[in-house]
């Protein structure tokens, strides 16, 4: 008997836990952020896309991955893959200005995925974005060090999240970025 309702615990648990059943009030498609020259992008103009938000820092030890971000972004943006980096100084690692983040993504990595203006990421005051992703999305959402990634769905709606030292190019990241586009 204990083990029957064992078995009914861990079921619904798993149910409990997918994110698929959050009730969305907003999605990602709703909001605006500034990019890194002060534009407005509104994040509309990528409905109907994938997009990989990645809050990125330019002094981490991850930030080799900017390469990688580029690499998946020259595969598959002409597929529907926007990657969205969101330079971010929550963690402490990110340059003083936009101008300096904008320059030595220029200079060292030939960044031409769109890129917003330093936002914060965590807390507070995080970025309206971040914490539409908490409320649907849970703890798993909310980036625990810089270069976290949130995988957006054509419908606008979080698909999964991957911690830092998860590589952009991953099968694992790759095999649900094909999935969502349909290759």
């Amino acid at each position: 008997m204990k083990k029957i309702v064992l078995i009914w615990i861990t079921i619904i648990m798993f149910f409990m836990k997918n994110p698929a059943i959050a009730n969305y009030e907003k999605v990602f498609f709703d909001f605006k952020i500034n990019d890194i020259s002060g534009e407005i992008i509104d994040l509309k103009n990528y409905k109907n896309k994938v997009v990989l938000l990645v809050n990125t820092a330019s002094n981490c030890g991850f930030t080799k991955q900017y390469d990688d971000l580029q690499n998946l972004w020259d595969k598959y943006k002409s597929n529907g893959l926007i990657v969205l980096g969101i330079p971010s100084n929550s963690f402490n690692q990110e340059k003083k200005d936009d101008n300096e983040v904008k320059k030595f993504c220029e200079v060292n990595f030939n960044i031409s995925f769109p890129m917003s203006t330093i936002t914060d990421v965590k807390g507070d005051n995080s970025h309206e974005i971040y914490k539409w992703a908490k409320k649907n999305y849970g703890r798993s959402a909310i980036p625990k060090w810089n270069f976290h990634k949130i995988l957006i769905n054509q419908e606008g709606k979080i698909e999964d999240t991957f911690a830092s030292f998860t590589n952009p190019n991953s099968k694992k990241i790759t095999t649900k970025i094909e999935k969502l586009l349909n290759y």
